[in-house]
């Protein structure tokens, strides 16, 4: 075996230990009590799905000795986060939820907030998470509509449209009641831990009383609110009367996945839950205890979190600051049979779903690697660029880590020049996209795709080349439907596509991705930065002169209408000549 001689020396003693592929990346980080024992159990065992495929590309491995298990589990969490393994559980994709923020001072205010953006200050608090944020805003809005809270942001000079509507007490500029306010607040919160008739009582009267004054459609409008709110906070009652706040967490193990649920009980009451199905590594143990620390890295800690019996405690405790209790009997062990069978339930009724994703995914990404001759695909970043009339030249990158997108990962390119040309516009975001990451010394791709045939492959080899970066680059060839046909290989060899294969349809999502995200920036800059876009091709209006004439006529079309003398009272005749030249151009290249 390759690994026996290594493996005699590994110690009996707690730790952690990083799996590399050939190219010394690092793919894995476990911990373990016993360092040799775990570590051997890749090798002398028959492994099978996720975790057959990682033991696949172990070329080398090495492990840090810890003092105690907790040691090797803070350890083994610094690490995760340094190195983002492959085959480690991830929370890339995961978004913080978000919480309703009700802040008093220096004026009340009802809010959306996101746990990570929320700011530290004492006049505030805290409700959520809401999973379904749809419910989250559209409850703020109708306790915005009903209560007259500060809607606008900062201090205004004058009173504004929600003082004359009724909806706001004119915070900015009247002195306030401060006993309605009090009350009004009262209310709020009230609701908000879990009070249904205050609100409920409120709208019903709201109701009654535009009815009494023939508006109908507010009615209606009040009365389909009333109808949402019965269905949001109808929610089931648990039986614990001490109105903590709490998550319960428990997981599920079938099939070589992995089902965490939480369930999030907030006032008495079970809000909502959240569901995360992973493929499995080698212990659902430590994946689920990672997954805990990590999780509440992000988002906010409840008084009190219910844990099953098997989890190490102490570790947990040692990373999640709370309450964190493992309850062997009572409603509290009840709860935790609750997450246990929705973690099972949501994994049985998924399963054929979430394995028909491996498989056009990272099972996608894998039949890719082979048809390419390579070992292995962890991220592809894949380029396309576009433009208008040679106007608003722009590119995009997309990036697929294991065959899924990884949209935080993203980025946009506006090109320095405005024309026309393909080629030199990769030639650029080529090199500004790998010249930044080798100098920042970032995370660089397995595989570079480029939307395009043999010159745009051979404009990105020229540049990774000169910036000595070693990534393997291929090419979408379209046929003369425009439509993508075949794959040009590193070595300009073509590689026809069967269009039924999950590597047809993995590319063509992949191209698609990439092009939407392109096109929409594309629109964003004609739409929302055209004007200022525009100027900025002209020599000698610099950045107050672009202030000063976007105030003045607000469009392109009224600067293109405006006569010289209107011009000359804010730039240069010779500028304004330039100016006019330039739109009258621009508008024989659109027609």
């Amino acid at each position: 075996m390759k690994f026996k001689d290594k493996l005699a020396l590994v110690p009996h003693k707690p730790g952690s230990y990083q799996m590399k592929d050939k190219n010394g990346t690092i793919i894995y980080v476990g911990k373990a009590k016993d360092l040799h024992k775990r570590v051997s159990s890749y090798f002398n065992r028959v492994h099978t799905g996720k975790t057959a495929k990682m033991v696949s590309l172990i070329d080398d491995f090495t492990y840090i000795v810890a003092n105690s298990e907790l040691e090797a589990f803070i350890i083994e969490i610094n690490l995760i986060k340094e190195f983002n393994p492959k085959y480690n559980i991830m929370l890339t994709d995961d978004k913080s939820y978000p919480y309703i923020e009700y802040v008093n001072k220096p004026y009340p205010m009802l809010k959306i907030s996101r746990y990570l953006n929320i700011k530290k200050r004492e006049k505030k608090v805290l409700f959520g998470p809401y999973p379904n944020a749809y419910a989250a805003r559209r409850i703020v809005n109708l306790i915005n509509r009903l209560y007259p809270l500060k809607k606008c942001s900062g201090n205004k000079k004058d009173l504004c449209l929600y003082y004359h509507i009724g909806e706001c007490l004119g915070y900015c500029v009247k002195k306030v009641d401060e006993k309605k306010v009090k009350e009004m607040e009262d209310e709020i919160l009230s609701f908000l831990r879990g009070n249904d008739d205050i609100l409920r009582n409120k709208i019903v009267s709201k109701i009654n009383n535009y009815s009494e004054n023939l508006n109908y459609e507010m009615a209606l409008e009040l009365k389909k609110e009333l109808d949402y709110i019965d269905v949001v906070l109808t929610k089931q009652k648990v039986e614990l009367h001490d109105f903590v706040d709490r998550d319960v967490i428990s997981y599920y193990v079938n099939n070589g996945y992995l089902s965490i649920e939480i369930l999030f009980i907030r006032n008495g009451k079970l809000l909502n839950h959240k569901n995360k199905i992973f493929p499995l590594s080698i212990d659902p143990i430590d994946e689920v205890e990672y997954y805990i620390a990590n999780y509440y890295a992000k988002n906010e800690k409840p008084k009190e979190i219910i844990i099953p019996e098997e989890l190490d405690l102490a570790q947990i405790k040692s990373v999640v600051t709370t309450n964190i209790v493992q309850p062997l009997k009572g409603t509290k062990k009840s709860l935790l049979k609750m997450a246990f069978d929705n973690a099972k339930l949501n994994l049985d009724n998924k399963f054929e779903e979430i394995k028909l994703q491996e498989d056009r995914s990272s099972g996608a990404n894998d039949e890719l690697a082979k048809l390419l001759g390579m070992d292995s695909i962890n991220r592809i970043d894949i380029f396309d660029n576009s433009n208008l009339f040679g106007a608003f030249t722009v590119s995009g990158m997309v990036v697929f880590i294991d065959g899924k997108p990884a949209k935080n990962e993203y980025r946009k390119y506006k090109i320095s020049f405005e024309k026309n040309d393909d080629y030199n516009a990769m030639r650029e975001v080529i090199y500004r996209r790998y010249q930044r990451a080798l100098v920042e010394k970032q995370n660089l791709p397995d595989l570079i795709i480029v939307d395009g045939g043999e010159k745009q492959m051979a404009v990105t080899k020229e540049i990774l080349d000169l910036l000595k970066c070693p990534v393997k680059v291929v090419g979408l060839k379209k046929n003369d439907k425009h439509m993508t046909n075949d794959l040009i290989d590193a070595d300009y060899n073509v590689i026809p596509l069967d269009r039924t294969s999950n590597v047809f349809h993995y590319l063509t999502r992949m191209q698609d991705e990439v092009h939407r995200f392109t096109i929409n920036y594309h629109r964003q800059l004609r739409s929302k930065g055209s004007i200022a876009s525009i100027l900025d091709e002209i020599e000698g209006i610099g950045t107050v002169r672009k202030k000063e004439l976007i105030k003045k006529f607000g469009s392109v079309t009224k600067m293109k209408e405006a006569s010289m003398e209107e011009l000359k009272e804010i730039i240069p005749e010779n500028v304004a000549i330039e100016l006019k030249k330039f739109l009258e151009a621009r508008d024989e290249k659109k027609d």
